[in-house]
């Protein structure tokens, strides 16, 4: 049976970027019911899940990234090490840390009762350095509240605050053996593509778009794919007779999707030319259709057209979803670009935006990086992870380690940002006086 080209107005469905890098706040309840969208039920795409499902998984067993650390581990405090870390930051950059900080702190109960400011320094290389403070906090919620142990159900590890439903996803799938959909950044956009077309440059957003990701990612799961059957293992844990092979084809499929998303189906660089999938791929059709030479880089293109003649519609007395011309689609095969690198948690900082020639939009000067906050908050943390056990920092001592060319006039910019750190559970004030001269408020790591 062909398969055509899905029609590119129908799913509202997006999973939140921010949710990753923001699981600190309240968790939602889980919604298990996740009731499939009217366009999935349908013989076209059950057979595309069908092919997508033996495609994908034998390009896993081939060139998954097997050899991740965290792939060899069924220890749920072993794998929300790994999801915290990969939280916005390259494999690269993990590999090593991940290692010694499991070294350093073995246990749950090791990272509850570590010193803060141990753990902050164990952290340093790998920014962002709130989700040190949050992963120690949910060891510790764990250990009060569930006897030194994470929780095995879904709703459990969600009533862990700092743990979102990607996070509580991943460990209920790959710690706990449950088939439980979850989805991440690139789960989201290869199942998009896969089996709803060209994805838009801007997600999506709200509580139903989520809940229409988890009821796609749900669908497409090997195995139980029941409402029924993901209530059961999102409440209770699964007997030793329900370890089946669907647990293992989920945790296959989810690891596959994430892998092809980070090396393959990129999002500003998608290198079809590569890709498994291209033959029942929904996007690559929608391309094919409108290029004698479809690639990534024409259903890059043709996205961001899409997305500028929507924002522009008087251009081309367009209807509510213009289709380019065929002039305007790239007829050059692109080069084959990937990075394996990137892994599923890496934020889409640029909005997946790559302007055409004919279409271009002039970008927005961009802060440099080294002058922002997060860049300074980083150099804060930094410089008292050097001290010995113990010592401290006179505010104005710590401006001139911070910043070059620091001077009085920007104490008040410092005392801002420590105490924002502060807040954060990061630095502490010792003098516990925040407005003391900078002689006298001294600083250091919790």
């Amino acid at each position: 049976m062909s398969i055509g080209v899905l029609p590119t107005s129908t799913l509202a469905g997006r999973f939140f970027l921010c949710e990753r890098v923001a699981e600190s706040r309240a968790p939602v309840k889980t919604q298990h019911r996740n009731e499939t969208p009217d366009w999935l039920n349908t013989p076209a795409q059950q057979e595309r899940r069908t092919q997508t499902h033996g495609l994908l998984l034998a390009w896993y067993s081939r060139y998954g990234r097997h050899t991740l650390p965290w792939r060899h581990t069924r220890d749920p405090y072993a794998i929300l090490v790994s999801e915290v870390m990969l939280q916005q930051t390259q494999v690269e950059r993990v590999l090593p840390k991940y290692q010694a900080f499991l070294a350093r702190f073995p246990t749950l109960a090791a990272l509850a009762e570590a010193p803060t400011s141990e753990v902050i320094k164990a952290w340093a290389g790998l920014g962002y350095n709130m989700r040190a403070v949050r992963l120690q906090q949910i060891a510790q919620e764990a250990i009060a509240r569930y006897a030194g142990a994470l929780p095995n159900t879904l709703d459990g590890l969600l009533s862990l605050k700092g743990v979102g439903r990607y996070t509580a996803g991943a460990i209920a799938c790959f710690a706990f053996d449950q088939p439980v959909a979850t989805v991440d950044t690139n789960i989201r956009r290869v199942l998009w593509r896969v089996f709803r077309g060209i994805e838009p440059i801007v997600w999506p957003a709200g509580v139903s778009g989520e809940r229409e990701a988890l009821a796609l990612a749900a669908w497409a799961l090997p195995g139980r794919n029941t409402d029924q059957a993901r209530v059961e293992v999102a409440t209770q844990p699964s007997s030793q007779s329900e370890q089946s092979d669907a647990a293992q084809a989920a945790y296959d499929w989810q690891q596959a999707l994430m892998d092809l998303g980070a090396t393959v189906c990129q999002s500003r660089r998608p290198a079809c030319e590569q890709c498994p999938l291209t033959e029942v791929c929904a996007a690559y059709a929608e391309v094919a259709a409108l290029t004698l030479f479809p690639s990534g880089e024409a259903l890059a293109r043709l996205r961001d057209e899409r997305a500028a003649l929507s924002e522009h519609p008087e251009h081309t007395g367009a209807s509510e979803h213009p289709q380019p011309q065929m002039g305007q689609v790239a007829e050059t095969r692109a080069a084959s670009t990937s990075d394996a690198n990137t892994t599923r948690e890496t934020p889409e900082i640029d909005g997946n935006s790559r302007p055409t020639a004919t279409v271009a939009k002039p970008r927005k000067a961009t802060q440099p990086f080294t002058s922002t906050t997060r860049y300074f908050r980083g150099r804060i943390i930094a410089t008292l992870s050097e001290l010995a056990a113990g010592e401290s920092l006179a505010l104005a001592e710590l401006g001139l380690l911070v910043k070059p060319n620091f001077s009085p006039d920007d104490l008040p910019w410092l005392r801002g940002l420590v105490d924002g750190l502060a807040r954060d559970g990061l630095v502490r004030w010792l003098t516990g006086k925040q407005d003391d001269a900078a002689e006298e408020a001294r600083v250091a790591l919790p």
